[in-house]
Order: C-alpha cells, then structure tokens, then sequence
C-alpha cells in the first residue's frame, strides 16, 4: 500500500550539526517506502540540531520499521514519536459551546433558572414550540450499536465513538448542524427501537450508523413508524445517493440513458439493497445482483429457505428479469455498469474487458475494491471506488450534511426516495459541463457548493410533499 496520511508520525531526532545525518534520514525513510512530508529543525546548537521529521506510513508495522530503522543511523538519538492520528482523537474531537455568556446574575437567571421556567411552560402548552425555543430544530442523533463499523465489523458501542464523534464533526463542518453520538450498549432490535423512540423529542433527525444488516432495515422501518422525525441510514442511504448522483454523471460522459442501461451489482447487504431500490425508482430497468452465492434469482435452491419480505427475497423479486443464473463473472460480461459493495477481488481486468462498451465501473469495497482500478481503467470508460487515493470518490460525506440540513429546514417529518433523488441530481448538477470528464464525475467534499446545493433540493422536495 502507498503511504497515508492515516499512518502520519512525528518523529523527534537529535543528529550531529554537521554531516550527512539529515540527508540520511531522508534517504532511510524513503528507502523503506515511507515518505517525508515536513522537516522541521526545532533547535540548534554548536554541536547538535533537534529535527521533527513528519513522515506518512503505509501501516501501524510500517511506521514502525521505518522509526527503528531511523534510530539506527549512526549518531541519531531517537527522541519522541508521535502518531498524529492519534493526537487529533486526544480527548475526543467535538464539544458543546454555549451560544450565549453567562457573565452575572442576569443572565444565569435567563439562560437557567428561574427565566427559563417561562420557556418551559411555553412548550409545555405549544410542544410545536420545541423547534423553535431549543436546539432540537438545529440537532441529530446519531445512533450506533458497533455492530458493522466500516472495515472494522462489530467492535462495540464504545469502539465506535471515535467514528460517531468523526460523523459529528462532520455534520458540523459542512451544513452547521449540531450532531451527538449516541453508541448504544445493546445489538437487541427492540431494545434500540424503544432508547431512539425515546430521545427523539430532543432531536430533529435520526442518522442511523454502522449497524449491521439484516437488523439495520428493520430498526430504520420501525423507528420511521414510530417518530415523527426523520429517520435515515447513512451507510445505506448516503451510499446510495452518491453512487446515483455518480452514475448520473458517469452515463453524461458515456452518452448512455439510465432507462437502458444493464446494470450489475455485487453485495446484497445493507447498502447494495439501498442502492438497487433508489436505482429502480430513478428509472434503472435491467439490474442483476449478485452475492456471496452468485447471481440472485428466484430459482436459487438457498432462498426458498429466506424469509417472505426479507431484503434478499425482495432483490429476487424486483429483478433479474431475464432469468441469468451462474456467478458474478458471468452476468457481467455484457454488462453497462458494474457497482461493487462486496469484497475484494471478485473480479479482474479481463471481466471487465467483457462487459460492453462505454463500460462504468463502480468498485467501492474498501480499502480493497471488487476489481483492480488500474485494472478497470484498461477497458472502462470510467471508473470510481470508495478510496481517496483514487479519482471519483464515492464520498457519503457528499451527501448526508446537506441532506438533514435539508430535512432540518423544511421541518420534515421523514424522508423518502423522491428526496434522495433529488439530492443526487442537485450533487450531480454541481458538475458543471465544462468540467465534466471521466475522472470528475463527482464533485469534491471541500466543494462550497455541495452542501448548499444538496440541502436546498431536499428542502424543496421536502416541502413540496408538504
């Protein structure tokens, strides 16, 4: 693997003022296929300096190679090694502020007793009130249980909180909401139906996280049945909103209509679900689905013992109307668009050489996708993946802090695949036709115009529904 941020140390060193000390540092660390990205001398002396070597890693294992091998060099006294990762995680990354002083009496009798006494009333008489007297009309849950933390799998709720404080920085960051990780010590499904059920009156919105399928689809239904705010699953959801607004674009620069297009999929969990159901809805006719057992169908001998209504009943149900049976390898060939939310390696460049021509590829498991991008781009017209070292990333970061800044202003009361659309059309229409190209179908996250363009379209359809 390549050196990443992910794996960025600081490393402190004592090293002879003269010399070609320095210049070997800078030759061990990249010798061993790490690379230096800051050197600072942080104090001189007649007869020594002290040098803060910032260098990027390709892994926990690697970062330590390259330290040892450092304190090796002949004269290099190794001094303090500091995982930047970690430091930014130091005590956690959000906190609550207040919005307003309290610097006397007044207002300590304003903002808490006995003037708040009055607010409370009010919303005692007018609950409606609540938006708009309280954080709730700027505030979301977001709700975990540690049990399908991305790359990670079940690690817990307490694991999980440095991803939902990341989530809630986030929420901050690019659409102003005030977002809390909830991390629930409890995988029961009725159990995190009844705990969300009950907190939501001091929210606004519900972004379900990391929560494992098949639990995931009924907790999201039954929690939409149950509160009057919005309810949504960004791993599914999110996932599925950016990988429409993507094959949007992607089938701009191929020239192919969504209504006639095939489209191939591998994984049939919480996310490839979400996705094949918004791609049905936005106009995708032909679609075959794949997983750990093959082609989906309603023939295959393992679903006669799945459940009526499960979600894998259902992808048998709602396609593959051609009858394909056999692998994954077999149904793409021929294929227009191959999207992967699976595992790695499913597939290799030759499988990809049998699919038709202006072919897309979507391979988005992470950190390894379905298929080789390098690979891909041989015979692909265009390619994405879930990876930031890769042109088109399929970011969900895209997506949900516009889409409950949307939901957050309409005031909705749920959220539906009309509004989802809608958001992959507006995050799509960020791509202007001048810039539009196989290697920019999706815009950046650092882009200002995402977020506003996003929530506005949501708000609209939003409100449009009433």
């Amino acid at each position: 693997m390549a050196p990443s941020v992910s794996y960025s140390m600081t490393v402190r060193l004592e090293v002879p003022a003269g010399g070609s000390a320095v210049s070997q540092i800078t030759t061990v660390v990249e010798s061993s296929g790490g690379s230096v990205t800051g050197l600072d001398v942080t104090a001189s002396g007649h007869e020594r300096l002290r040098i803060d070597v910032t260098i990027a890693a390709s892994s926990t294992d690697h970062a330590e190679e390259i330290v040892s091998k450092l304190a090796a060099i002949e004269g290099v006294a190794l001094g303090k090694v500091s995982d930047r990762t970690f430091l930014m995680h130091l005590g956690g990354k959000i906190e609550m502020a207040s919005k307003h002083p309290i610097r006397n009496r007044d207002d300590l009798s304003m903002v808490y007793t006995p003037g708040v006494a009055r607010v409370c009333r009010q919303i005692a008489e007018h609950p409606e009130d609540a938006r708009r007297l309280t954080i709730k009309r700027n505030s979301v849950a977001v709700v975990t249980d540690g049990s399908a933390v991305l790359g990670l799998g079940n690690i817990g709720p307490q694991a999980a909180l440095p991803v939902m404080e990341g989530k809630a920085a986030l929420f901050k960051r690019f659409a102003g909401i005030d977002a809390w990780p909830l991390c629930l010590d409890t995988q029961d499904t009725d159990a995190i139906v009844e705990i969300v059920k009950a907190i939501a009156p001091g929210f606004a919105g519900v972004n379900l996280e990391d929560i494992s399928a098949p639990r995931c689809f009924e907790i999201e239904a039954r929690l939409r049945e149950a509160v009057d705010i919005p309810v949504f699953h960004d791993d599914q959801h999110g996932t599925a909103i950016v990988v429409l607004s993507a094959l949007y674009n992607a089938l701009r620069v191929v020239g192919k209509r969504i209504e006639d297009i095939r489209v191939v999929m591998s994984g049939a969990g919480a996310a490839g679900t979400a996705i094949l159901k918004l791609l049905l809805e936005a106009g995708v006719q032909h679609a075959v689905v794949a997983d750990i057992h093959g082609v989906v169908h309603a023939g295959r001998a393992d679903l006669a013992q799945t459940e009526a209504g499960s979600p894998l009943r259902w992808v048998a149900e709602n396609t593959n109307a051609e009858g394909h049976t056999g692998t994954l390898k077999d149904a793409v060939a021929g294929a227009d668009v191959f999207i992967g939310v699976s595992a790695p390696n499913v597939l290799d460049g030759s499988d990809v050489a049998k699919m038709a021509d202006g072919a897309i590829v979507f391979a988005l498991a992470n950190p390894d996708p379905e298929v080789d991008p390098a690979a891909a781009r041989e015979s692909a017209a265009v390619v994405a993946t879930g990876r930031s070292d890769f042109p088109n990333q399929i970011n969900n970061v895209l997506v949900f802090p516009g889409v409950f800044r949307g939901l957050l202003d309409a005031q909705s009361r749920t959220v539906d695949e009309r509004m989802m659309i809608a958001a992959a059309k507006a995050l799509a229409d960020v791509v202007q036709e001048d810039e539009l190209n196989a290697n920019y179908i999706v815009p950046s996250v650092f882009n200002e115009k995402v977020s506003g363009a996003v929530a506005g379209a949501v708000r609209d359809a939003a409100r449009a529904e009433g």
